[in-house]
């Protein structure tokens, strides 16, 4: 057995190198990663793979200590999980955890991904790299059996997000956009370009639960076969206009110069119903699971768009209302809602004007 420290998480003992990161994207230090804080990323996997309710089989493509993939095997019936990562010093983890939990349904496997995907097809394939997904998107699609789920981690958010905007033109062909926009921005970019990799395959897309949280962008599609569905996913990509200086956001199906961010997936981030089956009971970090649960659920997620309080604190120059306060009143007038984004934020179809009049309503110094 390697040497390293046994942590549990969920109800999986998980042997880690001693050296390993506990927060932000991570360090890669010594010969394999391992991050204690991306613990809710892998509760969402098995939270997730639990809702589909069906026997399947898993590849976690690049699983370095083979943590999620043993805790998939170990917490989810009827999987049978491949445990791969191309690295040689990752299988005596991978099989360490495989032994420490007695696991008769997950195999390690020490292979390039792009060479397993070519080999063997499964009905789940999770891509998580250290860094951007973009050079091995397409060969997990290829990894996917017909109507097959694919989920993938970006944890490259200052591209994705606008802070190196040439970075992102280069990985993923689209202009970000800054601003309170940006993390919802990078989330349906990297969207957009998955949708993309899918059409060349005749293959569409139907997000199930799609988010930003920490230091990274996570998607969860089904995979959907045909050209006519890959006809349908297209035409949910589109441009985006938004001015910082007058608070104007609009889309358009359309590159024209005002509408020159993108292109952006501009359909739906969530499944609700399926989102909703999901059960956060006995996970690693069960409270704030519970709380995006709640978050997902709720979430208005197609014909709208994100606003922050401080955005409209400095446009209006008024103190902000409280933010549960201030959405309950624009429910009142339209639709809107909480956002996982930021806590700060909302989402609403209300045209800016009447967000901006009733924002000036709700501030306290319109009391005074």
């Amino acid at each position: 057995m390697p040497d390293g420290v046994i942590i549990h998480e969920g109800s999986t003992d998980i042997l880690v190198p001693e050296l390993h990161s506990s927060g932000g994207p991570g360090k890669i230090q010594g010969g394999v990663f391992f991050n204690e804080q991306m613990a809710f990323n892998r509760d969402i996997s098995v939270m997730f793979l639990r809702a589909v309710g069906r026997d399947l089989t898993v590849a976690d493509a690049m699983t370095a200590t083979g943590s999620r993939a043993v805790r998939i095997a170990n917490e989810v019936k009827g999987t049978q999980v491949t445990a791969n990562d191309i690295s040689p010093d990752a299988i005596p983890y991978i099989e360490a955890n495989i032994e420490l939990n007695k696991l008769e349904n997950c195999s390690p496997s020490n292979r390039n991904l792009h060479s397993l995907f070519a080999d063997e097809a499964f009905d789940y394939v999770d891509l998580d790299p250290f860094g951007s997904p973009a050079p091995f998107v397409q060969s997990a699609i290829l990894g996917c059996r017909k109507k097959g789920i694919l989920a993938i981690t970006a944890t490259d958010t200052a591209p994705l997000a606008g802070a190196h905007a040439p970075k992102c033109r280069r990985r993923y062909q689209s202009e970000p956009v800054r601003g309170y926009m940006c993390h919802e921005g990078g989330l349906r970019i990297l969207m957009c370009s998955i949708a993309r990799e899918l059409a060349k395959f005749d293959r569409g897309m139907k997000p199930l639960l799609s988010f930003y949280a920490d230091h990274y962008f996570r998607t969860y599609i089904q995979i959907e076969e045909g050209a006519e569905k890959a006809d349908k996913m297209m035409a949910l990509l589109g441009y985006m206009k938004y001015d910082m200086a007058t608070l104007e956001r609009s889309t358009s199906v359309h590159y024209d110069p005002e509408h020159k961010y993108g292109p952006f997936w501009l359909g739906p981030l969530h499944d609700q119903e399926f989102v909703s089956r999901m059960d956060p009971a006995g996970m690693a970090v069960e409270k704030r699971c519970t709380k995006y649960l709640d978050l997902w659920k709720n979430e208005l997620d197609t014909e709208v768009f994100v606003y922050d309080m401080s955005e409209l604190s400095s446009f209006v120059k008024m103190s902000p209302a409280k933010l549960a306060d201030f959405v309950e009143l624009l429910n009142t007038n339209g639709r809107a809602s909480f956002t996982h984004i930021s806590p700060t934020s909302f989402k609403t179809d209300l045209p800016l004007n009447d967000i901006i009049s009733l924002y000036k309503e709700a501030s306290p110094d319109s009391k005074k």
